[in-house]
């Protein structure tokens, strides 16, 4: 086999650059993690050897004792990070350390303010492995081979992170990769003994992988400095909330703190361990719904794989953390495990374990930070999830018209609480925006009688009221449509459009003018017994679809025709009342049009032809000007 032995100079991709750049002038203040997350890379190679190994067993090739090693020396102001894990070939070093291969790339560079501080809070979501080690090297040599290759397809990559790399094809006798900092002035304390098993205690004590160094004193040879045990196996009481922490930051990637965690043994029919935590701050693949989750699952303390959606459900795609059980095999595969049925108990499991520890964060201050970041993922429970649809439910927060603040946080339950007596409804609307909810007309009736609001402005939304049809025994009912309030409140909707038909039989109406000018383009026109201060609006009749909803259907390609709605007028209105007093029937057609734009406006759609509309509102300005000169 011909092997390409030319040593080539590339470029970093333009993502890469920027984001060394950041990592060595944003992280400064924390450079000790660069040796968390070269131990965390090495660690994770020896997962994946071992995971190949089942199915090949001679990629271990005489040597089956996975580990890392460090080494240093401060004469020549060097550390080395040494793995036999499963190694990279030349593609893969190109791929790994010259791209960014990661969802949510440009969403992390478009927030990023220029603030050191808060731009590391930013790089901590969004993890930088490897990188890390330039925050303290001036020059990386980087020496791989992948396992199974021949000693002829080692590779080795240097950079000293300014824009490019070298990559050439060396020998390389033994699998693994090891990585040699060159470390810059400021940074040689790093290359002491003594400091670098203080770190290794400090970021690898979990690591459920040996990490060495060399033996202190005259001795030869390299010494374990860390427990080497699947920390998740050992006793909460062996463990210190800093144990947690550190775990969590190994498991994630993660910079900061998790908010909490859960962890338990289950023993019975089935055995497993399962930790999880609960992240503060979402990684900026959330919306990625392809992206790996962030559970890894281990078979008899063997790493198996982490981006199986059998795992947990991609509504709680933000949880970290860990699944081992010894009742799989060592040998399932990702298919497998979509079908196993030891999975499917063990899943379900989890997924109770974690919404318990939502409704345990639900109880203190922390849950409105948890909301603000992950409530949209959450949402998405209530439509995948029919068996804890209403476990759910209760942890979901909203907006309302008693708290006009986008980023209120009510409670179904809550909003129960507050209701009078004889309501059986919890009242919602749906927006493309909070603005829109807030200030929308269909509002200005609930806020008169002083009945809360539901103010619903996330695009998931609509799918979660079309599979919630009821809270507690009270059913959820959109305030846009024309049977909204119960009979008990002044009589239906209903009967007053029966009422309204009754009135507006005489041909001379604002009723019967209106809408023999908008014939064609609404179902009715009828008076509203709901408007106080708004002209007029739209309402869609019995189980007629949304006109939020058609509109995202539409946005995504859907061939959704557009149904026709019902316009409501306030005839008490001096705007109505001047369309009223008009003769003539071309500026009662202007008039007529311009009530039914305006109606779609405010809820926040989009007019099939804005310039017209800008065209009649022009006219019937100057035409009232005209008028009052």
């Amino acid at each position: 086999m011909s092997l390409d032995t030319a040593k080539e100079q590339r470029g970093f991709e333009s993502e890469v650059s920027q984001l060394l750049d950041l990592v060595i002038n944003s992280l400064y203040s924390n450079r000790e993690i660069f040796l968390r997350e070269l131990v965390s890379n090495a660690a994770d190679a020896a997962d994946k050897l071992r995971f190949a190994a089942l199915s090949d067993d001679s990629l271990y090739e005489g040597d089956s004792e996975l580990g890392v090693e460090i080494d240093f020396n401060a004469e020549l102001k060097t550390i080395t990070v040494r793995d036999n894990g499963i190694g990279m070939s030349r593609d893969e070093v190109n791929s790994n350390l010259g791209t960014i291969a990661k969802s949510g790339t440009r969403e992390f560079f478009g927030a990023l303010s220029g603030d050191a501080k808060k731009d590391s809070q930013l790089i901590g979501q969004f993890g930088v492995g490897f990188y890390a080690a330039f925050i303290v090297a001036e020059r990386v040599v980087v020496t791989s081979r992948k396992a199974g290759a021949g000693a002829e397809e080692g590779v080795r990559w240097e950079s000293e992170g300014k824009g490019e790399y070298s990559v050439e094809t060396v020998r390389r006798d033994k699998r693994g990769t090891e990585i040699v900092l060159h470390l810059k002035e400021d940074a040689t304390e790093f290359a002491n003994g003594y400091q670098l098993r203080e770190l290794c205690k400090r970021y690898s004590d979990h690591i459920s992988v040996p990490v060495k160094l060399p033996q202190t004193g005259d001795e030869e040879g390299y010494e374990v400095v860390n427990q080497a045990t699947a920390m998740w196996r050992r006793s909460k009481n062996e463990l210190s909330d800093d144990d947690y922490r550190e775990f969590y930051k190994h498991v994630s990637h993660d910079f900061g703190d998790p908010l909490a965690w859960t962890h338990s043994k289950v023993e019975g029919k089935l055995e497993y361990t399962t930790l999880f935590y609960l992240p503060a701050q979402p990684g900026f693949d959330l919306w990625d719904r392809d992206a790996k989750q962030g559970i890894k699952l281990y078979v008899q303390r063997v790493f198996i794989m982490d981006d199986a959606e059998a795992l947990l459900p991609r509504y709680l795609r933000f949880v970290r953390g860990v699944i081992d059980t010894n009742d799989l095999p060592l040998n399932v595969s990702r298919e497998m495990v979509q079908q196993n049925k030891t999975l499917e108990t063990i899943r379900a499991g989890s997924v109770k374990r974690i919404l318990g520890e939502l409704e345990t964060l639900a109880k203190g201050e922390n849950y409105e930070k948890f909301w603000s970041a992950f409530g949209r993922v959450l949402k998405e429970g209530v439509i995948e999830d029919s068996t804890n649809k209403e476990r759910i439910a209760k942890l979901l927060r909203f907006s309302t018209t008693l708290a006009d603040d986008p980023d209120a946080n009510v409670g179904l339950t809550d909003y129960i609480s507050r209701m009078k007596e004889g309501e059986d409804s919890i009242y919602y609307i749906v927006t493309d925006s909070f603005a829109t909810a807030c200030n929308s007309p269909h509002l200005e009736y609930f806020r008169s009688e002083g009945i809360e609001v539901l103010l619903m402005h996330d695009p998931v939304d609509e799918w979660l009221v079309s599979n919630l049809a009821e809270f507690d025994g009270k059913l959820l009912k959109s305030i846009t449509h024309v049977d909204a309030v119960e009979k008990s409140d002044e009589g239906s909707a209903e009967d007053a459009q029966t009422d309204d038909k009754a009135d507006d039989s005489d041909e001379d109406s604002v009723i019967a003018r209106v809408k023999s000018a908008l014939a064609g383009q609404v179902e009715d026109v009828c008076e509203s017994k709901r408007l106080t201060t708004s002209p007029a609006r739209l309402v869609s009749a019995g189980e007629q679809m949304s006109a939020n909803l058609e509109r995202l259907l539409q946005a995504t390609g859907q061939d959704v025709p557009s149904s026709k709605r019902i316009l409501e007028l306030n005839v008490g209105h001096p705007l109505v009342q001047m369309v009223a007093g008009l003769e003539d029937g071309e500026q009662i057609g202007t008039w007529s049009n311009l009530l039914y734009d305006q109606s779609i406006l405010a809820e926040g759609g989009k007019l099939e032809d804005p310039a017209g509309f800008v065209k009649r509102m022009n006219e019937a300005v100057v035409a009232l000007a005209r008028q009052g000169d």
